[in-house]
């Protein structure tokens, strides 16, 4: 049970206002001012600041603080999230372009590493939110049931190898918790930020995964956001994974899935931190030697790139292998995202075969 749901906004705010060591994005831009002029508002789907607030007044060592309670907040609580959106994304205007993923037929990219030798996987995801329905803060049981069939009803329309199996968290056997964990498929409900923003309301009832049967194609379903696309597969095949993914998004648009959008910021999700094209293209890959490097960071960021453990953010590598992403997500397109992650990568194998002599 989140610990701030009964605090009111002028609570949070108090909160958030005592904790003198935060560093959050929300206590950098929700000014007294802003506070004053949004903490009465509400939204097309009756969400309020409070609601998008609470997660980074009661954990003030978050990093950005604030989610949106629904699609309509951008637009309600503009005055808070626009700051943080642009200071997150390290943009001075919101102009995100329309979504362009590119003539798949005819990419001039594919196996970034056909040795073998480096990229042990390689994957591509995307965010999406129903047009129709708020963020789990806002979300009744009732609307989850809902969201979760309709999803389930165009999920059952797919085609070739995206054809495949849905599992819902209710009533699912220890056998298949057992076979999607140890597939990394099995999400759970241990964030404390998401928990204190409403993430895990109602849990686990309106939840699932859907896979494809070869298991290179997956669905996360009301985890953090509405629905999470994942199209992945061992080697370096970027251009295998990425076309796969093209093709699952357009095929769920046509089987009448309306994602939310806003003109100047793309694809919505749950945070603001995921804008635009929501896409993270990533490789699992082996760099000890440029790992060890002191300017590592420094070569990862003139390429706007970004290096992880392979358990995520905040995570220590093992045996040498880092999770290497696109950094930016908002203002530019789909295919341009996937290009600047596959230069990085590409220059990140070149900079490793020379500190390796290779």
């Amino acid at each position: 049970m989140a610990q701030g749901q009964n605090l009111n906004a002028d609570q949070l705010f108090e909160k958030i206002n005592a904790a003198k060591d935060s560093k959050s994005l929300l206590k950098k831009h929700l000014t007294p001012e802003i506070f004053a002029a949004t903490k009465d508002k509400v939204s097309k789907f009756k969400g309020t600041l409070a609601d998008c607030i609470r997660s980074g007044c009661m954990n003030p060592d978050s990093g950005v603080g604030i989610y949106a309670s629904d699609p309509d907040a951008y637009t309600t609580f503009a005055a808070v999230l626009d700051p943080v959106i642009k200071d997150y994304h390290n943009v001075t205007e919101l102009n995100h372009p329309k979504p362009d993923f590119g003539d798949t037929s005819k990419l001039d990219f594919g196996d970034l590493d056909p040795s073998g030798d480096m990229i042990v996987s390689t994957r591509v995801r995307v965010g999406r939110s129903h047009a129709s329905y708020g963020f789990p803060p806002v979300l009744t049981l009732e609307d989850r049931v809902e969201m979760e069939k309709n999803t389930v009803k165009c999920l059952a329309k797919l085609t070739g190898d995206l054809k495949g199996e849905y599992c819902p968290l209710t009533g699912m056997t220890k056998e298949k918790q057992a076979e999607l964990t140890a597939d990394h498929f099995l999400f759970n409900d241990s964030d404390r930020f998401l928990r204190e923003a409403g993430g895990y309301n109602d849990w686990p009832t309106g939840r699932g995964i859907y896979f494809a049967t070869n298991k290179k194609f997956l669905v996360w379903v009301n985890e953090e956001d509405h629905l999470r696309f994942i199209s992945m597969q061992m080697g370096g095949n970027l251009g295998e994974v990425y076309t796969r993914l093209v093709k699952a998004i357009k095929e769920l648009e046509t089987s009448g899935l309306e994602f939310a959008k806003k003109d100047n910021l793309g694809y919505l999700t749950f945070c603001p931190s995921n804008l635009g094209t929501t896409l993270r293209a990533s490789v699992h890959i082996k760099i000890p030697k440029l790992a060890a490097d002191p300017e590592f960071k420094k070569f990862c960021d003139g390429l706007h790139i970004q290096a992880r453990g392979i358990h995520g953010e905040h995570t220590e590598s093992v045996g040498g292998v880092y999770d290497i992403s696109n950094k930016r997500r908002l203002g530019l397109t789909e295919i341009e995202a996937v290009q600047e992650m596959r230069r990085g990568v590409e220059a990140v194998i070149k900079r490793e075969k020379e500190l390796s002599g290779k």
